[in-house]
């Protein structure tokens, strides 16, 4: 039966804010929820069995400890809950999937802030977050200065269907598109969407220094290869799909 797991029972919440962060366009969503588990030493507080999650069993480096793809992790103290994701979620299985998290969501009175990537060519300026709401969730947006839409768009995939089904069940919650590369892992965009969006709607501040390094080295990982793609011949100037990152 889907659910959601809880372990730690010794955490007390309070109507806790939830960053989700399924994998996405630039990997926004989960570059920012990873660095919040990190930087506050976050727990594992529970786990999502819900239908058409993938089957796997995932391990991290130093840590013999096998764990589901999907997981939730606190922090008492800022109130927070973090859903990581380490595999991404069929859109196919999407409706079931949100069904299940936001029946969750709902019953424990988590006010959820999802996040989504908007291809778009960077500038070298910080990338535009914006805010859209579902229930109350405008007035949350309001207080934290967060900007409206500037134009017409869609919330589609996983992510999209989570706003979706909060927006049916009436549940108050935001969710905050940035504009983030397409084709690459965008730490920039996820910076700009925890300082800018984030940290305001929790009442929090987190250290962005580490993403700042991120996005440094992998600037410079991107000009290597646009030399190296201008210094190939045509035969090996084809276009391929880049996994994860694309």
């Amino acid at each position: 039966m889907a659910h959601i797991q809880v372990h730690r029972d010794d955490v007390e919440l309070d109507e806790p804010t939830l960053v989700e962060g399924l994998p996405g366009v630039g990997l926004v969503g989960k570059i920012a929820a990873d660095h919040l588990v990190d930087a506050y030493d976050m727990v594992h507080y529970g786990t999502a069995h819900c239908d058409g999650l993938p089957e796997i069993a995932v391990y991290s480096e130093g840590d013999p400890t096998v764990k589901a793809p999907v997981r939730i992790y606190a922090d008492e103290d800022r109130d927070l809950l973090v859903l990581q994701s380490d595999a991404p979620v069929s859109p196919s299985a999407a409706e079931e999937f949100a069904t299940c998290i936001v029946g969750w969501f709902v019953s424990h009175d988590v006010t959820p802030i999802f996040l989504s990537g908007m291809p778009a060519e960077k500038s070298g300026d910080v990338p535009e977050v914006y805010g859209v709401a579902t229930g109350d969730g405008a007035a949350l947006l309001e207080d934290a200065d967060v900007s409206v839409p500037t134009e017409s768009g869609a919330v589609t995939g996983p992510t999209g269907a989570l706003v979706h089904e909060a927006q049916r069940v009436g549940l108050t919650g935001v969710g905050l598109v940035v504009e983030a590369d397409p084709q690459f892992p965008d730490p920039e965009a996820a910076r700009a969407l925890l300082t800018t969006a984030i940290g305001p709607l929790g009442s929090f501040e987190v250290d962005t220094e580490a993403l700042v390094e991120q996005a440094e080295e992998i600037g410079k990982a991107k000009e290597r290869l646009a030399e190296q793609m201008q210094q190939a011949d045509e035969e090996s100037t084809s276009a391929r799909p880049l996994g994860m990152y694309q």
